[in-house]
């Protein structure tokens, strides 16, 4: 007894964020030029020293198992590991039928590493955490389960477990995506304390509260509509208050950020995050290294200095393997091997990478999914009516293109 397991909830399908789901698991999703989303959970545990990780798959996880063993083998310790858990229907022939049930169906693993405590977290949210100072909190206060929490809008509240919690940091109420009239934060009126979705359990308490959910047929076998409202009567159920997490490295401007990435526009606000000239989420801090897989490809290429067709970014992420040939990119994220031609500007936008931008096009405002192939001439975000006939446009008025189209072409 005594350590810590690990466990990555990344099984779910990720409607909201089709069409870049429609090919994979949300958390395989690529963001930010050279990751992908789930990146960001793992380099939490991975920059807090726990390196026992479980990673629970389920829905369309090849390219997910695919990047895990490119990008996040370790080897050479024994008692080190990120490993890869396809469901494996253990009690019997279904699918993970909520967040509880996908660990209650690997009960086995814990009993294999016996530890005292179990983080189970996300797989799809963007932010930084240094998961020890979490787990410290939840041993002081001798928890038998710690949620963490931040404060959202009252309009985002139906989106979110909500909270309440006295002045001792316990939890003493707690509602499911509440459809009106949420409890909000006391002298707060306008937010509300909501659940990242993180959890830190005694192993024990864990189990015990999994055993009793499973054998209840009208359960929905999820953390927070069964085993939260189950547990926090009992009185020993903590909140871990997210901004109080320190990184080194990190200004203050950036503590508590946390970003759902779940739709569309949530996806695309959450990149321009990133090339903002102060971003609230930085990934240049050299004490918090956000490690991934990198392709062997060329440093990316700015060419052609001539007037009216000069190759340059400005305010902008390009990854390597990019040729940016007498061509504007402007407030916008480039993952690998981006091919952007002549006479072509690219603004306010996102293209996930593998992809060719012929001369002479201007894209505004939009997300490209890999290998897509945009023909000559082509114009993308400046007429909303035109878009609208030809593509899917987000509720925010982003164009969205899915993988392998080909745009434009006769």
């Amino acid at each position: 007894m005594g350590g810590i397991l690990s466990m990555i909830l990344a099984g779910g399908e990720g409607t909201r964020l089709f069409p870049f789901t429609s090919l994979r698991a949300k958390p395989a999703v690529p963001f930010g030029g050279n990751y992908r989303i789930i990146d960001f959970v793992l380099n939490n545990f991975i920059n807090s020293d726990l390196l026992q990780i479980f990673v629970l798959t389920q829905f369309k996880s090849h390219s997910l198992m695919k990047h895990l063993s490119q990008a996040w083998r370790i080897s050479g310790l024994t008692d080190h590991f990120i490993d890869p858990i396809p469901a494996q229907m253990r009690m019997g022939k279904h699918w993970y039928k909520g967040t509880a049930d996908a660990i209650y169906q690997n009960l086995n693993l814990i009993d294999t590493y016996d530890p005292e405590v179990v983080c189970v977290f996300g797989g799809d949210h963007i932010y930084k955490m240094e998961i020890r100072q979490m787990i410290d909190f939840h041993r002081n206060k001798r928890a038998a389960l710690t949620v963490a929490a931040i404060p959202v809008s009252v309009e985002k509240a139906g989106q979110f477990g909500v909270i309440e919690v006295d002045e001792n940091g316990k939890m003493i109420g707690f509602e499911e995506k509440p459809k009106q009239n949420p409890k909000t934060i006391p002298n707060r009126p306008t937010h509300v304390l909501a659940s990242m979705g993180n959890y830190v359990f005694d192993a024990d308490t864990l189990v015990n509260y999994l055993q009793i959910d499973a054998e209840d047929d009208n359960s929905k076998h999820d953390f927070g509509h069964s085993i939260l409202p189950m547990m926090f009567p009992m009185g020993n159920v903590y909140v871990y208050d997210f901004s109080t997490n320190e990184i080194r490295g990190e200004p203050e401007t950036s503590r508590g950020y946390w970003r759902d990435v779940g739709t569309l526009d949530a996806y695309y606000e959450a990149s321009m995050d990133l090339i903002s000239v102060t971003p609230s989420f930085d990934l240049y801090n050299r004490y918090w290294p956000l490690r991934s897989y990198a392709p062997a490809v060329p440093p990316a290429k700015f060419i052609h200095n001539q007037e009216n067709r000069v190759g340059h970014a400005i305010n902008s992420a390009v990854s390597s393997g990019c040729l940016i040939s007498g061509a504007l990119i402007n407030q916008s994220i480039l993952g690998y091997r981006v091919h952007v031609h002549s006479h072509s500007s690219i603004e306010q936008s996102v293209i996930m990478g593998d992809t060719d931008i012929g001369p002479g096009c201007h894209i505004k405002r939009a997300i490209l999914d890999k290998e897509v192939v945009v023909a000559p001439g082509t114009i993308i975000g400046e007429d909303p009516e035109l878009d609208r006939q030809r593509f899917q446009v987000s509720e925010g008025g982003i164009v969205v293109i899915p993988k392998g189209a080909r745009v434009g072409f006769v």
